[in-house]
């Protein structure tokens, strides 16, 4: 095994540990505060500034990561989520909107650290395998990560079932420590530091395939949970009366499988690009065809069709082709980045990720508490046809090639 497979198995396994984390801990908190009581818009507030810090890390953590090492940041990621668990263990009495917002963000920091860093060492990594390499390794670092995160709402609702709130809030740090300790010995020092100390206005992209790409990835995300994040579990448990471990088993299962398309995207989509990488043209195929489906489910849930027929239905239909969308994005941002600014470049797109995160994270709440899961999913559709419009102002890939092939 050549050092560049072993270094890229290292960021992958730290990634997945994390992602369990992440995916716990946000299923813990929806569950838990609204068990407490907390309404769905006090929930989703509760995320605004996890998501919020997410795109103040991804402007900041890509330049910084050019200067000090993609292992450095990675691993500043990890130890502040294993902070922020502990954090969240105090009484109930200290646990105030205020606070848990705080300890929020904090958690967003680490794993938006840990996000750009992890796909930022995969361009590194790839070398001059190409195209059709460089798809493969993101999209199997991409969907094993959302798996597992599937893997981590799941653990996070079990564990809040059996060993209470904070037992599992110590299991996590306890389970993400060592995995901090073992990757920080394995990965070599400097990895990702850009030779020249670059400035901190080179962080803002001056590519337009980068600029309308991460325009589009907004959109894209906002579209995702806008339902997802509060207005779907909270309709699962309230509404349709799923218990805890059933709400996360079923959410978990869904983000598991949307991991899995996600990782075999390049070959379920391999005859549209002949064995390149896709390129513009496909990101606006997908983003058209993913419209269909949250409209469909409103239709659905308005015209009182079975609601649980319509969600289980209509939500595995809406998570591969979103999964596919997803994927098609993270190559693109990779196959257009410069080389030699890749951290920056993918900090920058991620920024605009959580950007639509956040939107999306916000409006869950509101919208849900005054127009239902319905009006979710139509804000979805809106979303989602906002994405597909920007796409089309996106290159084919092989307009940017040299940048991807000179490495």
């Amino acid at each position: 095994m050549d050092a560049a497979t072993r270094n890229y198995l290292v960021v992958t396994g730290g990634y997945w540990a994390f992602t369990v984390t992440d995916g716990a801990i946000r299923m813990l908190v929806v569950l838990y505060f609204h068990l407490l009581g907390y309404s769905p818009f006090e929930v989703a507030m509760l995320f605004l500034f996890y998501e919020f810090f997410g795109i103040v890390t991804n402007l900041v953590g890509g330049w910084l990561a050019a200067r000090i090492g993609l292992n450095l940041t990675m691993h500043i990621g990890m130890g502040m989520q294993v902070v922020a668990l502990l954090l969240l263990t105090v009484p109930n009495a200290w646990l105030s909107v205020p606070y848990v917002m705080a300890v929020q963000a904090l958690s967003g920091i680490a794993k938006d650290l840990n996000k750009m860093s992890a796909k930022a060492s995969v361009k590194t990594l790839a070398g001059d395998g190409g195209d059709s390499k460089l798809f493969r390794w993101v999209a199997v670092l991409t969907g094993s990560k959302n798996a597992l995160k599937g893997v981590g709402f799941f653990i996070g609702a079990v564990l809040l079932e059996w060993i209470s709130f904070r037992g599992a809030l110590i299991v996590l740090a306890g389970m993400l420590l060592p995995v901090l300790i073992v990757t920080a010995m394995l990965l070599p020092r400097g990895f990702g530091k850009m030779k020249s100390k670059p400035k901190f206005t080179q962080v803002f992209s001056n590519k337009p395939a980068i600029n309308w790409l991460s325009a589009a990835r907004f959109f894209l995300f906002g579209s995702r949970d806008v339902w997802f994040v509060v207005g779907l579990p909270v309709f699962l448990y309230s509404v349709l009366g799923w218990s805890f471990t059933l709400v996360g088993g079923f959410l978990a299962l869904w983000v598991i499988g949307y991991g899995i398309v996600q990782a075999n995207a390049p070959r379920l989509i391999r005859k549209s690009h002949h064995g390149q990488g896709p390129g513009g043209g496909t990101a606006r195929l997908w983003a058209i065809v993913l419209a269909v489906f949250p409209a469909a489910i409103a239709l659905g849930l308005h015209y009182e069709l079975d609601p649980t027929l319509v969600l289980v239905t209509g939500l595995a239909l809406f998570g591969v082709v979103f999964a596919i969308n997803s994927a098609v994005h993270s190559y693109l941002i990779l196959a257009y980045a410069d080389f030699d600014k890749v951290s920056m470049n993918v900090g920058f797109y991620y920024m605009a990720n959580a950007g639509g995160r956040l939107t999306g994270t916000a409006l869950s709440g509101w919208v849900y508490q005054t127009q239902g899961l319905t009006g979710c999913l139509w804000w979805s559709t809106a979303f989602v046809l906002a994405a597909a419009l920007l796409s089309f102002k996106l290159p084919a890939v092989d307009t940017q090639a040299e940048a991807v092939k000179n490495v």
